[in-house]
């Protein structure tokens, strides 16, 4: 087992020190060390940093990875396993596998991803609602969820309770998306998918469920659509809609004309990237695991992005091979991609890979062992309980894992090939292909030194069309297979790499660069008369303007003898991009339709899925959407999604909304005495700080905030999140108001007059942003409000960037932040996702 604690003489550096070290690892990319440091730095939860560099995090990750490798033979040293993680360079494990890796600090699973569900066709209210606490468990763990919910009875049919007939699925997509945005991941929400199949009765109130305001904001919705209602929608003929879905003896069946849902489902997509597609009957028939459906392994839905499809309490943990680095000699004329090399270490991937679910087995014993140790009813603990030992259960029988890769759009350009031409698109199948091959081919010899994963049955997979198609390509590797098994179900996916992007310095996943030049800025000290002031934005502050080089388009400057330090005018930017191998293959210049064909030839040699986004022109039609879904599923693609420019910027209504365009809807016009509230808590120029929010319908109705832990604040235990803000009068007549929650024994605790706990002035500017919250500003504009704030005294200017940070967190996700600039390109172009602002132009995201 790991250590479970860290020696009290181990040495902890500040923010600053980390991050000053960590700028100098990344050469200067500020970008970078934030992200390393805010995310992947080892840290206890009081803040303290343990990690100086990337380095003492890949050292804490090759430790552990290496003495998983002792209990086999022929072990990895732990200088070979650093040797392949270290710079970002080869391997990269992805999120909950690069944080969770020997931390003591964290009772958390390593999994990215999970896929929960009731096992069989119950939709009683005890089975859904069990579903939305095991939801909860996992999210609380750092994990990404998805379930289905093609097993809820459609609305009206007859229940036997008091309600005497069912809601239907909308009403729980509400509630499980509600649970999610209740949930924090260490300063983030908690990532769901909800997944419906086109079969059911309710499948168009599920298409249209996010269409409304406010509704659904705490998931991603995809529906699961079969052949039949693809050949239905190019025939323009009938499709019959079954309850329960595809029963040959149906309680609820009706025939409906497939296009006009098929148009709904491309609208709703063009409007707002929702609902994606999932091609079902291609997942289920592509699916190794399906072939032990009779064990446990049909696929029920997929993870958050929808690159794992899943059986019911299966995990997967995520791995990056990073493509970029294996192009020799990059962007001259004689580069070459070293083959070799690459095999090489996509076998050590999948080793890796291996390993980590070893790890993965520790960890889920810590949380049993957590779980089994708290102090609460054993009828409490059940469903928790039982939720992991299945989770368990499913890792250590199927061992299932998800290496896949970042920088593709890198590795073309430094071979001298155009993203998205016919060319590019070939080599990228045979790089995808080499993967599969050397990743099953290694799997097979962990088997023979670990033993097969343990339902391995090869006459179950034998007609597997994936499985076919390696024995085709290397029928050695097939005859090998047979003979000694595979120690792991399932081996590849492509996820999307934002932050591990980032740290790599390169293009993501399989996508194409973003922009290989873009303008950034840099905010100018009031007292430094040197520097260049190119912009004054609307509040007066000043701005210096300098260019920024995605890294490795710097690098193809570097490598043509072109100047990197020099002030370029626009025309020679246009001009030097137009000469790089990056000219025309930009994420918005890349021919869609070939990006929907090199997702399907791809597809076929990787046995889960890919995270891929058509990125298309704000002016593209709804016509071409409709056209590129279809030409996705003829050319085997699993799933699909589209995001057409802008399409997110504003939140739709729904066609019987009667309600007066721009008018506010305003809280109740007396304060009630009970508030739900949320605590949050955040950290600014050294400083804790803590802020209690009032909440009406989950959104925020009233702000009370300042400094924590000091004389002047208020203390309050770390694991307290939520409770309630109470209106109340003191012995004196005088109106206050208190906090309740309860603590870990389940009594009620309560922190009386919060309205003396904090600093007048801060109580009084809180009491204007309330003012502003009751009459029903939206968050957005709220929050544009706090930000224009000019102040002069430094540490209210710290509450204030302090309530701004604490109410994005309500901002419903791909609303457009009205009137700000990128810092990186100065683009207006930013909307929040998940309280933090992104850029759509150049992807940079800012949660300051």
């Amino acid at each position: 087992m790991q250590n479970t604690k860290v020696r009290s003489h181990k040495k902890t550096y500040s923010q600053d020190e980390a991050f000053k070290a960590s700028l100098d690892y990344f050469n200067g990319d500020d970008l970078a060390a934030m992200v390393w440091v805010n995310k992947y730095a080892l840290k206890d939860s009081e803040g303290n940093i343990y990690e100086k560099t990337p380095d003492d995090m890949h050292n804490r990750i090759a430790e552990e990875i290496s003495r998983i490798e002792k209990k086999y033979p022929n072990p990895l040293t732990k200088k070979e396993v650093f040797d392949l993680i270290k710079n970002f360079r080869y391997i990269v494990p992805q999120g909950s596998p690069m944080a969770g890796i020997g931390n003591p600090f964290q009772i958390a699973s390593l999994s990215n991803c999970f896929v929960i569900g009731t096992e069989g066709k119950s939709d009683s209210y005890g089975a859904i609602m069990k579903i939305d606490q095991e939801q909860v468990q996992l999210m609380k763990r750092r994990g990404g969820v998805g379930h289905d919910l093609s097993h809820i009875r459609p609305k009206g049919s007859p229940v036997k309770n008091s309600a005497l007939t069912s809601t239907g699925l909308v009403p729980f997509m509400e509630r499980y998306s509600n649970s999610t945005r209740e949930v924090a991941q260490d300063g983030r929400r908690g990532a769901l998918m909800l997944s419906a199949s086109i079969n059911h009765p309710d499948a168009e109130d599920f298409i249209d469920a996010k269409t409304e305001q406010g509704k659904v904001t705490g998931a991603n919705i995809s529906v699961r659509i079969d052949d039949g209602f693809m050949q239905a929608v190019e025939s323009e003929g009938a499709y019959v809609q079954k309850f329960p879905v595809f029963s040959e003896k149906p309680k609820v069946s009706k025939s409906i004309e497939a296009k006009p849902l098929w148009d709904k489902i491309v609208n709703n997509a063009w409007q707002s990237a929702e609902p994606g597609i999932l091609f079902w009957d291609t997942i289920s028939r592509e699916s190794i695991p399906d072939c032990y459906a009779d064990f446990g392994y049909r696929t029920v839905s997929t993870n958050p992005c929808g690159e794992i499809p899943l059986c019911p309490y299966d995990s997967c943990r995520l791995l990056a091979i990073n493509l970029f680095s294996y192009v020799e000699q990059p962007f001259t004329k004689e580069a070459t991609f070293n083959f070799e090399l690459f095999k090489k270490h996509v076998a050590f991937a999948q080793r890796i890979m291996d390993d980590i679910i070893d790890l993965e087995l520790e960890k889920i014993d810590a949380i049993l062992d957590k779980i089994n140790s708290d102090p609460e009813l054993e009828e409490t603990k059940a469903v928790e309980l039982s939720l992991w030992n299945k989770i368990r259960h499913k890792a250590h029988e199927g061992r299932r894992t998800g290496i896949g890769i970042t920088a593709e759009g890198d590795m073309l350009a430094a071979l001298g090939l155009r993203y998205g031409s016919e060319i590019a698109n070939e080599f990228s199948v045979e790089v995808h292909k080499t993967i599969a091959l050397e990743a099953y081919r290694a799997s097979v010899e962990t088997a023979k030194e670990r033993g097969a994963f343990g339902i391995y049955d090869a006459e179950l997979e034998k007609d597997n069309p994936f499985i076919q198609r390696l024995r085709k390509a290397d029928e050695k590797l097939y005859y090998e297979m047979l003979e000694h098994g595979r120690r792991n179900i399932a081996l590849l996916t492509i996820a999307p790499t934002g932050t591990t992007s980032l740290m790599t310095q390169t293009t993501s996943g399989i996508e194409p660069v973003f922009l290989p030049v873009y303008k950034r800025r840099r905010k100018v000290n009031p007292n430094d008369r040197a520097a260049k002031v190119d912009f004054v934005d609307e509040v007066g502050d000043s701005w210096e303007e300098y260019i920024v080089f995605h890294h490795r388009f710097k690098q193809w400057m570097e490598v043509q003898g072109i100047a990197t330090d020099k002030d370029y005018s626009q025309e020679e930017l246009d001009d030097l991009i137009k000469k790089s191998p990056y000219y025309r293959a930009t994420s918005n210049d890349v021919d869609w339709l070939s990006k929907v064909h090199l997702q399907g030839a791809v597809q076929k040699w990787v046995d889960h899925s890919i995270s891929v986004t058509i990125n298309l022109p704000n002016d593209a039609s709804k016509e071409l959407v409709g056209k590129l879904y279809l030409e996705a599923w003829k050319s085997g693609c699993k799933g699909v999604t589209v995001y057409r420019d802008g399409s997110r910027s504003g939140v739709l209504i729904s066609a019987d909304d009667k309600k007066e365009e721009g008018k506010l809807n305003p809280f109740p016009t007396k304060r009630p005495q009970v508030l739900q509230a949320d605590v949050v808590r955040f950290q600014n120029n050294k400083e804790k700080w803590i802020a209690f929010i009032g909440l009406i319908d989950d959104k925020p109705y009233e702000i009370f905030t300042g400094l924590a832990d000091d004389e002047d604040g208020i203390l309050l235990p770390r694991w307290v999140t939520e409770g309630m803000i109470i209106k109340n009068r003191d012995e004196e007549g005088v109106s206050r108001y208190d906090f309740q929650f309860k603590n870990k024994r389940g009594y009620k605790t309560t922190i009386e007059g919060l309205s003396h706990k904090f600093d007048p002035e801060y109580w009084n500017y809180a009491k204007l942003i309330s003012g502003t919250l009751r009459h029903g500003m939206p968050i957005e504009n709220v929050v544009d409000v706090i930000n224009s704030l000019q102040l002069d005294s430094e540490s209210i200017n710290t509450w204030k960037n302090g309530v701004a940070r604490a109410l994005k967190r309500y901002v419903a996700d791909g609303t457009l932040a009205k009137g700000q600039k990128c810092d990186n390109c100065s683009s207006g172009n930013l909307i929040y996702q998940e309280g933090c602002l992104t850029c759509k132009d150049c992807g940079s995201s800012k949660c300051g």
